[in-house]
């Protein structure tokens, strides 16, 4: 097994054909839209390296393509070039984007777990909370329904479910109840690698405090390597230990957490620093 959890070199999403003026050098391409031919490059050219038992932060504003990252690193969409390792796959040498849809299936299910900003995508809204963290346990190929029971009633109760709303479909509770409910699915079989895209957005704040205990609570007591997506730097601060920023679906700058944020390179790191004082 490699010394790293997640690595990607040189990850694109491209929508769009391209043109020579976009695809050779780039000289094209305005924000990340080919003023030629209309190419959007979503992510281009991103290379990232995250450690076991570490969390990065991805901050950046809307669009710059922190999103796109994510469905691509959870095996959710298809990218236009790079090269994605795992490490508690094959050692960490193999390229998951290269692998069969079915065994890129096997890594959603047994090495990853995805918490999206809408829980709509990540909860069946009309199944009950316990079914759907159920859901999670029984792709990683769990058959025990007695361990299974008792594994979604320990993660309920750990989120603050209350025993008699287990029963009772997502669609009943608050936003950050749901948002706990998708935590506890993305964790159910303590995948080795947490993916959350802009879980705290649009909730209260005293609801993105629990929220984010909750977070920090898991990272302590299993020790998964976490990529936590913000456009809000306090969360960042809060939870990551490296963080990346996004702007035009480039990473611009990365570097340790406190030196992002008490001494950033980038112009525009710098304007979203200065906002958040």
């Amino acid at each position: 097994m490699g010394d790293f959890a997640l690595s990607v070199e040189g990850l694109t999403v491209r929508y769009g054909e391209g043109c020579p003026a976009c695809r050779e050098d780039g000289a094209a391409v305005e924000r990340n839209r080919c003023t030629r031919c209309g190419a959007i490059w979503a992510v281009r050219n991103i290379s990232l390296r995250v450690r076991e038992g570490e969390i990065l932060g991805i901050v950046g504003e809307s669009g710059s393509g922190k999103s796109t990252l994510m469905k691509a690193l959870y095996l959710d969409s298809g990218v236009t070039g790079g090269r994605y390792y795992l490490g508690r796959y094959e050692g960490g040498e193999a390229d998951v984007f290269s692998l069969s849809r079915l065994k890129q299936r096997f890594i959603r299910n047994q090495l990853l777990g995805m918490v999206y900003q809408n829980p709509h995508l990540g909860l069946r809204m009309h199944f009950s909370a316990g079914a759907n963290v159920a859901e999670k346990l029984i792709a990683a190929g769990n058959r025990n329904v007695a361990a299974m029971t008792e594994r979604t009633r320990r993660l309920l109760e750990h989120i603050e479910v209350p025993v008699n709303r287990v029963r009772e479909p997502p669609k009943n509770f608050s936003g950050g109840m749901q948002q706990r409910v998708q935590i506890a699915k993305a964790a159910a079989n303590n995948p080795p690698v947490l993916l959350l895209d802009e879980v705290t957005t649009g909730l209260d704040l005293s609801v993105q405090a629990r929220v984010l205990d909750l977070i920090k609570m898991i990272q302590r007591e299993s020790g998964v390597t976490m990529i936590v997506v913000s456009h809000d730097l306090a969360v960042v601060r809060m939870l990551a230990d490296r963080t990346a920023v996004m702007l035009d679906g480039r990473v611009v700058e990365q570097g340790l957490t406190d030196q992002i944020l008490e001494d950033p390179r980038h112009v525009y790191t710098q304007t979203l620093v200065n906002s958040l004082l």
